[in-house]
């Protein structure tokens, strides 16, 4: 049984559902990774008045949050924004299953000096339900989905690993 999905690994559903799987077992191939260091150091270098990095049950990070209840998602580019998107909508959905509801949702791109709208509906929290249940299908698996080749593929830190 799942103990806990965390809003990456939704980001990661999208992404890549090997990557999910390999995540998921610990194994981590991002710390030397460039791009998730241009991320990080982006995410620790803009917004810095405001609060930043609000772990809520080990489950969902949010980057900071105002004072009008919104909620911010940073990231480096629109490359992946359909997984962005959904990890965002993961958190709106997590707060609101914990009775924190009516918040406001954005994800801010500083290097592109563009933020997007980010809603929860109905119809989002029903497939959240279902992208639920496929993670806890994926991650409870003794081996990773099969490797498929994406476009994505050479900027990923876990190249390596799932080639073999």
């Amino acid at each position: 049984m799942v103990e806990k999905i965390t809003g990456i690994m939704i980001y990661y559903y999208f992404v890549c559902k090997r990557k999910l799987w390999l995540s998921s077992k610990n194994i981590d191939m991002e710390e030397e990774n460039e791009d998730v260091s241009i991320g990080k150091f982006i995410d620790e270098n803009t917004y810095e008045k405001s609060r930043k990095h609000i772990m809520i049950n080990g489950e969902i990070n949010l980057d900071f949050i105002e004072k009008d209840r919104t909620i911010h998602e940073i990231k480096k580019s629109r490359k992946i924004e359909e997984a962005s998107i959904w990890q965002v909508k993961y958190y709106l959905y997590y707060l609101k299953k914990l009775g924190v509801d009516n918040l406001k949702a954005k994800i801010d791109y500083p290097l592109l000096k563009e933020v997007i709208k980010v809603e929860l509906s109905q119809e989002d929290e029903d497939k959240l339900e279902e992208i639920i249940s496929d993670i806890t299908q994926i991650i409870s698996k003794n081996i990773p989905p099969k490797f498929t080749e994406k476009k994505i593929c050479s900027k990923c830190a876990f190249e390596d690993i799932c080639k073999i």
